[in-house]
């Protein structure tokens, strides 16, 4: 039985979509402080803004890199991570390079990732690869996530809120049974009520990533679509 709080401590609430604003920051960001949530997942261009909103709070800020496509050349992906960490971000969130992982090219898959993470631990950053389930079988989805350890790593995780699919109790099983225990797994996209929070962290999930946190904590469902 999970309380309230505890189920907050495992959310990093998501302030990606590409309409919100400034004045939506800080409203999500008073938000995140009141529900004592685990981190504010925010936008690179946000980083700073929210350090400044969150400064006087247990939240971290958590940021996207590469989002949502993973399609960015790997240089820039680490030049991504270095500026999210310049401004001040505690845990990093990529998207791996989806159509290259398609294409069978899992050496380019590997060091796309091990290059952002290379440059996140030398800062006792954590990285978050988003592998985008929902594009990927279940085999597919186990071996995304070998190559995420293989790449040093910190959590696999299932979705942008932006693709397909979002998070699904299958993927979550998958990614437990691939990597639990070597790694944290983080369901994300479409967790709009407090059941099937509860239901992934029952599963195994470390983190989640909801983008309408209040209503899960409140027993609401959310409607719209992250």
């Amino acid at each position: 039985m999970y309380t309230r709080e505890q189920v907050a401590k495992t959310i990093d609430h998501a302030v990606l979509k590409p309409d919100q604003t400034m004045a939506d920051l800080k409203e999500n960001a008073q938000m995140c402080i009141e529900n004592g949530v685990f981190s504010m997942c925010v936008k690179p261009c946000d980083i700073s803004a929210a350090k400044e909103l969150l400064k006087n709070s247990d939240v971290k800020v958590s940021c996207v890199l590469s989002f949502p496509h993973g399609a960015d050349a790997t240089p820039v992906k680490a030049f991504q991570a270095k500026q999210a960490i310049g401004d001040g971000v505690d845990e990093i969130d990529m998207v791996m390079n989806i159509g290259r992982f398609l294409s069978g090219d899992y050496d380019y898959v590997a060091q796309d990732i091990k290059a952002v993470v290379e440059v996140a631990h030398q800062h006792g950053i954590i990285v978050k690869v988003i592998q985008e389930s929902g594009f990927l079988s279940l085999r597919q989805i186990a071996k995304a996530c070998e190559l995420s350890f293989e790449s040093g790593a910190d959590f696999v995780k299932t979705s942008t809120g932006f693709g397909p699919g979002g998070a699904k109790p299958e993927y979550v099983d998958v990614m437990v049974k691939t990597v639990g225990g070597k790694m944290k797994v983080k369901p994300s996209g479409g967790i709009r009520d407090w059941d099937t929070a509860v239901a992934f962290l029952e599963q195994g999930a470390d983190r989640l990533g909801i983008g309408s946190t209040e209503a899960v904590l409140n027993g609401g469902t959310a409607s719209g679509n992250y």
